[in-house]
């Protein structure tokens, strides 16, 4: 779970979720989306077979909703499919224009919506002033992002760490603290 999906898990506990399932390879995650309101975590490494249909098990039947937060085709398709046939709904976050993403017609036929949402529907000029607000009566996490603060000169060391998933968000410092 990165910035992103935490964040689409802190969005589906204000919209009142009450079952946020949290789905990512690296299960170091999971305490972290705890902190963001996923009340269960599933690494798909750990299965035999699709998540989607993990989480049909799980389910019984599929999600109400899904949200696809890391841009890769292959997850979309698996977001798509993990939706309960009839009324689901799948939303695209994560971004990529480097593949076509493709789903089978009866996956929508059958009453899935698919839709896609940039900046989550984000209205910067009406939204801001909102959402400091949120943050300031403690009703937005922001905080809870930042994982490591370091040094400018250890720029390189942060990045590494993004890549490998052992951190959120790191605060690079200009001058000493």
């Amino acid at each position: 779970m990165g910035a992103v999906g935490l964040a689409a898990v802190m969005g589906c506990k204000a919209a009142g979720a009450e079952r946020i399932i949290a789905v990512d390879i690296n299960p170091d995650k999971f305490e972290k989306a705890k902190v963001f309101g996923a009340t269960e975590f599933v690494n798909p490494k750990d299965h035999n077979k699709p998540i989607s249909q993990v989480l049909h098990k799980m389910t019984g039947g599929g999600v109400d909703f899904s949200l696809e937060c890391v841009g890769n085709v292959g997850v979309m398709r698996s977001a798509l499919e993990s939706c309960v046939r009839g009324w689901g709904v799948s939303v695209l976050v994560g971004w990529t224009d480097m593949a076509d993403f493709s789903a089978r017609p009866v996956q929508l036929i059958s009453g899935r919506t698919w839709k896609g949402s940039l900046f989550g529907g984000f209205k910067s000029k009406d939204s801001v002033p909102e959402m400091v607000k949120a943050y300031l009566n403690k009703k937005v996490k922001l905080d809870e992002f930042i994982t490591h603060n370091m040094p400018l000169d250890q720029v390189n060391d942060a990045i590494e760490l993004m890549k490998h998933g052992k951190c959120i968000r790191t605060i690079l410092h200009i001058s000493p603290q």
